[in-house]
């Protein structure tokens, strides 16, 4: 096929090399643009240039321009508008730069802006952290105490119990060495035969002591002078009372011993020397005297007595522990034995002697309770 005149073939298809190093030429100048038309879309355009040496017209692969496209986007209802032109790097740098001088306002203002802009946002920053670490450890603080409720409700239980207990200490300690609790009177009860005063008065020495602080053994020592009491007890009555409840020794009878008539309890203990013997007291003989058995089985027979037949006895003597004979006023005999069964037999001799009057029998035998006779 013949090709038209002037039309050189090599001219118009350049050859693959070539066109290469045209489209990567034309990449790498509109890389930074990404609104610009692709570099094929320009190519599609070729600038017609001049061959040297002939007249015609052919394309130019080193000169093709690629002028950026406007591009119009048509939207329904409104009128179309141009996109702008996107500046290209090379644009760019070639437009003059305005400098601000020395003395322009716009570079003060920019430049104090621009110096308290980082002190302001470190100072902030330094509150909000500020803020954050106060949060936070509110925040822990609640925590520790919801899960430290219970361990803090039996601290406070515990606390109340060991200050209860150091204030209960502290009371008694100041109540001990405290002049309020010192002893100022002395009261006395249960004494018949003992004079009150005279206990009152062996308390002379123990008058200012705190009440905490009298110990048994000077009760004790105040007391030892009074045979008469056979037991006592104290009890003490803040702020500075003492009460003393005394037990008086119970007379059993009287014996005859070298130096006279003694009166005695069932222990032995002398009560009194009297110059006769008492009306109520029967005279005692046994032997071994108050150290013998016989005088232990005796006592513990007319202890055992009811008071309308204890009245009535004037002696009572005693061999030995199984031998008790009683000596009445009308001048019968009772015969005990043994101090054994006391109570009982003791029950039985009131009936007997209900039954059958001292005047009118010799002598009662309650040695045997269940077979008593009278003779």
């Amino acid at each position: 096929m013949k090709r038209p005149q002037g039309f050189d073939g090599s001219a118009a298809r350049p050859s693959r090399s070539r066109r290469a190093e045209s489209d990567v030429a034309a990449d790498s100048d509109r890389a930074p643009q990404s609104n610009q038309v692709p570099a094929k879309l320009s190519r599609a355009t070729p600038a017609i240039g001049v061959r040297s040496g002939t007249g015609a017209a052919s394309f130019d692969p080193d000169r093709i321009s690629t002028e950026p496209i406007d591009v119009v986007r048509a939207t329904p209802g409104v009128p179309s508008q141009p996109v702008p032109r996107v500046a290209t790097a090379a644009a760019v740098a070639s437009e003059p730069v305005a400098r601000p001088t020395a003395g322009d306002p716009a570079l003060t203002h920019d430049v104090g802006s621009v110096a308290r802009t980082p002190e302001r946002s470190a100072r902030s920053a330094r509150r909000e952290l500020a803020a954050a670490a106060r949060e936070r450890r509110r925040y822990e603080r609640l925590e520790v105490r919801r899960f430290t409720k219970r361990s803090r409700r039996r601290r406070i239980v515990w606390t109340i119990v060991l200050g209860s207990i150091v204030a209960l200490v502290l009371v008694v300690a100041v109540g001990a060495y405290s002049p309020l609790m010192a002893l100022r009177d002395v009261r006395v009860e249960g004494a018949s035969r003992i004079p009150v005063a005279e206990v009152q008065a062996a308390f002379d020495d123990t008058l200012g002591t705190p009440l905490p602080l009298i110990s048994r053994a000077d009760v004790l020592a105040a007391l030892s002078d009074f045979a008469l009491i056979e037991t006592y007890s104290t009890e003490t009555i803040p702020p500075g009372t003492l009460v003393v409840r005394i037990v008086e020794r119970v007379p059993v009878g009287v014996i005859e011993t070298g130096e006279g008539l003694e009166l005695v309890d069932a222990a032995g203990v002398v009560i009194e020397r009297p110059a006769e013997r008492p009306e109520g007291q029967p005279l005692i003989t046994a032997e071994g005297g108050i150290a013998g058995e016989g005088f232990r089985a005796a006592a513990a027979v007319i202890r055992s007595l009811p008071a309308e037949v204890r009245v009535q006895l004037v002696g009572a003597s005693a061999a030995t522990a199984d031998d008790v004979h009683l000596e009445l006023a009308s001048g019968a005999t009772v015969v005990w034995g043994s101090a054994g069964e006391s109570t009982q037999k003791a029950a039985v001799l009131a009936k007997l002697m209900a039954a059958a009057p001292p005047d009118t029998v010799d002598e009662y035998d309650v040695s045997s309770p269940k077979s008593a006779v009278t003779r």
